[in-house]
């Protein structure tokens, strides 16, 4: 099974980014930062359906906050009345979860790359040496500088600022796409799961190797400006609820 994934996404992934590295002025950094581009085009087709049903949701909300007002106390109803209305639209509300299910192999495969490519000792050299490619632009990169702005790739940053730049984009991206609730649990689930998300990353990007939470961050701004410009704002993140009284300052 080792083997598979070796020649499936492992090689590739590290040997593209070694020459890639080679190709933008010796800076392995750059190198993570254009694949996280080239795998976010990669995926534009599913992200635009993404974007596309994040949208159409947006537009669905004062439906929906009628939904969960009149059967509010009535779970079952309301879940087959919501469900009923994005089966109308054509809407998915899970298939925002496949962008990033399908980039958790590019995440192990980035982190394995990282850490072998970044090899000091003899014994990781060899290892390394038994994954690359017979390119002569690769084998002449070796050994890689792990150096880029303040960060040492194969290392965490402990200085905290990647890890609130991971945690903050993914908390604005998971802002502008998390639909408000009217009831109570739900809403308090969902806003538990917006800051646990950020929470948990920006944790793990003290834990893992820079060079991967440079990935996680590009993708996040990526998303975050791509899905600006394709619906139209900020999204969820300034949404306000129409039905909700405005506010006109009297008590």
């Amino acid at each position: 099974m080792s083997g598979v994934w070796n020649l499936i996404i492992l090689n590739p992934v590290l040997n593209s980014l070694i020459a890639l590295s080679t190709l933008l002025y010796d800076s392995f950094g750059l190198a993570i930062i254009f694949l996280t581009i080239v795998v976010r085009l990669a995926m534009w087709p599913l992200t635009k359906r993404q974007l596309n049903s994040t949208k159409a949701m947006q537009e669905m909300q004062p439906k929906i906050q009628e939904i969960q007002k009149k059967y509010g106390k009535n779970k079952q109803k309301l879940q087959e009345e919501t469900m009923k209305l994005y089966k109308e639209a054509g809407i998915n509300p899970m298939g925002c979860i496949w962008p990033m299910l399908i980039q958790f192999p590019i995440w192990i495969a980035l982190y394995q790359s990282i850490m072998k490519a970044l090899a000091t000792t003899p014994e990781n050299l060899l290892s390394l040496s038994q994954h690359l490619y017979s390119w002569q632009m690769v084998n002449e990169a070796i050994p890689l500088s792990s150096q880029f702005l303040w960060l040492n790739l194969g290392q965490p940053d402990q200085t905290m600022i990647l890890a609130l730049i991971v945690g903050g984009t993914m908390w604005v991206q998971q802002k502008m796409t998390t639909a408000p609730s009217m009831d109570p649990k739900q809403q308090s689930t969902s806003q538990m799961m917006t800051l646990m998300m950020p929470l948990m990353f920006g944790m793990f990007t003290l834990m893992f190797p820079s060079g991967l939470a440079i990935f996680w961050a590009a993708s996040n701004i990526i998303g975050i400006v791509t899905q600006y410009f394709v619906t139209g704002g900020w999204g969820y993140l300034k949404w306000q609820n129409p039905l909700r009284p405005k506010e006109t300052g009297q008590k």
